[in-house]
């Protein structure tokens, strides 16, 4: 990232302009160190796809191995390849690594594609009580023809079940100096149903891949140290209203607290995993051992599968361990620039506006981590990975557990800034609308409205710092 000269009086405005906010003048110890001693030192096109950096030689045995299954394509069955057979008869892809690309972020389809490929679209229906058990285990009603998850692709003999396509309404924003932003509002459009018509009262949220880096210490944070930062009822008074998802743990066979996904309906890296390989590309495990077809989808229901004739699942347990261990321990780059006059001036600024009440710069993971090198570091996501309400700007009116339409995760900034070298791209929020950082900011509402509102008072120069902050991190 290259820094902008600072005007000599930048960094005084930033600090002065809140007596509240902390003042930053230089970088904290082991500021750059965003994921501890797991931290890679590396920010180039390949920086989300580097091994923790304690991980030791024999360890990263197993993350190749895991990263083989995640990186290359799974096959229709029956196959010659029978480790990694199996693929559909419905899906969206058929290797993690398309929608993850070097393992970062989707984006939505461009005019003209043909697939979504790194956006994917949830489906359900409203809550109803007859219903109380799917909603107890997956969240959302699913739309009865379906399911949860439109899957725009097929093995021969299958009829995929939709395709999906977005457009945009345009409108714009404009600062206290002048400056406007344009701001687009996506709209999807399905076509081609394979099967029948959708549910009258069908609800849509399209949702982007988020990159992989440091899911593993996220994993690791303490519980306790999540649930510490609820408040529901805004007992502080400042606005902000953070509240963990309860979701359900396959495993356990039981409701805990939830950390990934976009509405944090998942709880663990592991079950993350397996609702991806079930709901992307059509894969059997042993905690989620039938294909994705509903009732009605006959065709589906009668195409051959990969099963082993032992009844191993598609993805066998040892295969799904490989990658979670690799998927635990994506290594998250260093930051950049940290001591700049400029960043740290956006730092203030960042902290001025508030964001940092939900974009929490700091925890401890806990000592007994699932793999020991992600135990006791001292970690910088910026995320509280708590649900907060967005507004309706961000309102997909569909809950996934105790998430409503407009609550959302907060998600970590932690690499953000090297998203446009590893993705080639630099389109966020959960569905991609955002073409960069600025309009990511724009978008806040809700409980985030008060930040928002304060970062429309920001100058060019303001502007400029906030974004290299970002950038940095």
């Amino acid at each position: 990232m290259s820094v902008l000269r600072l005007s000599p009086l930048l960094l005084a405005l930033a600090l002065a302009a809140c007596d509240d906010a902390p003042r930053f003048t230089q970088a904290e110890p082991g500021e750059a160190l965003s994921g501890g001693k797991a931290t890679v030192q590396r920010s180039d096109r390949n920086a989300y796809s580097l091994p923790s950096a304690n991980l030791s030689p024999e360890r990263r045995l197993d993350f190749a191995v895991g990263n083989s299954f995640f990186r290359n394509p799974w096959v229709i069955a029956p196959s010659t390849t029978t480790a990694r057979d199996g693929l559909g008869p419905l899906f969206n892809t058929n290797a993690c690594q398309n929608c993850h690309v070097r393992d970062g972020r989707g984006h939505p389809p461009e005019p003209g594609d043909s697939n979504a490929v790194s956006m994917l679209v949830r489906l359900s229906i409203p809550d109803q009580p007859y219903y109380a058990r799917e909603i107890e285990r997956l969240g959302v009603v699913p739309e009865p023809v379906y399911g949860t998850q439109l899957q725009d692709m097929a093995i021969p003999g299958v009829a995929p079940e939709g395709k999906v396509r977005v457009s945009y309404d345009l409108h714009t924003v404009t600062f206290k100096d002048g400056h406007a932003v344009e701001l687009r509002r996506p709209s999807l459009q399905i076509s081609q149903l394979g099967y029948g018509p959708l549910h009258p009262d069908t609800r849509f949220s399209a949702r982007v891949a988020p990159p992989m880096i440091g899911l593993g210490l996220l994993e690791a944070i303490p519980e306790a140290d999540l649930l510490a930062n609820e408040d529901p009822d805004d007992r502080n008074r400042d606005g902000i209203r953070g509240r963990a998802n309860r979701v359900w743990d396959d495993a356990q066979g039981k409701t805990v607290v939830g950390r990934f996904g976009w509405k944090a309906g998942q709880p663990s890296v592991n079950q993350q995993n397996v609702h991806a390989f079930a709901g992307d590309m059509g894969l059997t495990t042993s905690l989620l051992p039938k294909d994705d077809c509903t009732p009605t989808q006959t065709a589906c229901l009668a195409a051959p599968n990969g099963d082993g004739q032992g009844g191993e699942k598609e993805v066998s347990d040892n295969i799904l361990r490989l990658v979670t261990f690799y998927t635990r321990n994506l290594g998250v780059p260093a930051r950049r620039d940290v001591a700049a006059p400029q960043v740290l001036a956006g730092k203030n600024l960042f902290f001025q506006a508030g964001c940092q009440a939900c974009h929490t710069p700091q925890f401890t993971t806990a000592a007994d981590a699932a793999e020991p090198e992600l135990a006791g570091q001292v970690i910088r996501p910026y995320s509280d990975l708590l649900l907060h309400d967005m507004g309706p700007g961000l309102s997909d009116e569909r809950t996934e557990f105790a998430a409503n339409g407009q609550d959302w995760r907060t998600p970590p900034l932690w690499g953000v800034g090297l998203s446009q070298t590893v993705s080639g791209h630099s389109q966020f929020l959960h569905d991609g609308r955002a073409r960069n950082l600025l309009e990511a900011v724009l978008w806040h509402g809700g409980e985030a409205q008060a930040a928002r509102d304060h970062v429309l008072t920001f100058n060019a120069e303001q502007r400029a710092a906030l974004l290299a902050f970002l950038n940095s991190l």
